[in-house]
């Protein structure tokens, strides 16, 4: 096949995409049509269960469940969306000073049980921290991206009516993984020294990645040409968002060396908590075209 393409695309507006979606940064071989959707995360699900969209971006937990469960999607060394993980963990100051080693047997909430962050959270809190995982109480609000994952019989699924972050203040959960911003002033970030940990956890294992970019399957046997060019793409769309001076987005690195260590870690923590049913190589999660891109 020959000749210029259409690819329905879930990306959302982030400094490194900005170019992109703006048309700034065009292609002979592909137009994007990207989708409407404001929070890339919310599409999630009709990507991984509807094989809805040509191009997206993706969780990378999500990814690699979509993998274990034979998805038409192969990942590309794209990263979307890099950053820390510490400071989204939060504990309601009023109710009394709570630290990670004060963890075990409370209830601590994140939005699903396989949702990235939360895989990283956890994974920070049992090698970096020493916190048992498996001592601490689980409360979800949401299924898995993926339909066919179940979660651990111990994850307990709050009532539908519930909040996180109104049970964080209300007392009936001890901690949450609430996010990048805090939406309550009585929410304060569990881990002490966030930032001097984060930069300890990025130069032993890489930065942690949350987003990356997937294509489908037959599109990269069929085309590798236009993988090529997508590719392309983002890393002109990143490199103006660095030019301009945002300085996470000149911390995006692209091609599998550079994001080597932040997926063996990945890997490693989604096969240890069981959401994953083995462990891949690195090489294993890309195919020959996007193995190749760098």
């Amino acid at each position: 096949m020959t000749g210029k393409v259409k690819l329905f695309t879930l990306l959302g507006d982030y400094p490194n995409t900005l170019a992109l979606k703006r048309g700034e940064i065009r292609s002979d071989l592909v137009d994007l049509e990207f989708s409407e959707v404001k929070v890339a995360s919310t599409a999630f699900k009709p990507l991984v269960r509807d094989a809805k969209f040509d191009l997206g971006e993706l969780a990378i937990v999500t990814y690699l469940q979509a993998k274990a469960y034979g998805k038409p999607y192969i990942l590309l060394p794209a990263p979307v969306v890099a950053r820390g993980q510490h400071h989204t963990l939060a504990y309601n100051r009023e109710r009394g000073r709570l630290t990670p080693a004060d963890l075990a047997g409370k209830r601590v909430g994140v939005r699903a049980f396989s949702v990235t962050t939360g895989v990283w959270v956890r994974g920070i809190l049992q090698e970096q921290l020493g916190v048992d995982i498996d001592k601490i109480h689980w409360v979800t609000f949401e299924d898995p991206h993926v339909a066919e994952y179940r979660d651990p019989p111990t994850v307990e699924r709050a009532p539908p009516s519930k909040n996180l972050v109104q049970m964080l203040i209300d007392g009936e959960l001890d901690a949450g993984i609430v996010g990048d911003t805090f939406p309550d002033p009585r929410l304060e970030m569990l881990i002490p020294d966030c930032e001097a940990a984060e930069a300890a956890w990025a130069g032993q294992h890489g930065a942690p990645i949350n987003h990356m970019l997937v294509i489908r399957t037959e599109t990269s046997r069929s085309r590798p040409d236009i993988v090529r060019d997508v590719f392309r793409m983002f890393k002109e769309s990143r490199d103006v968002a660095a030019r301009n001076g945002d300085k996470n987005s000149a911390q995006i690195q692209f091609g599998i060396e550079p994001n080597r260590a932040a997926l063996e870690t990945i890997i490693d923590m989604a096969a240890r908590q069981k959401l994953v049913p083995r462990k891949w190589r690195v090489e294993e999660l890309f195919d020959d075209v996007t193995r190749g891109l760098a």
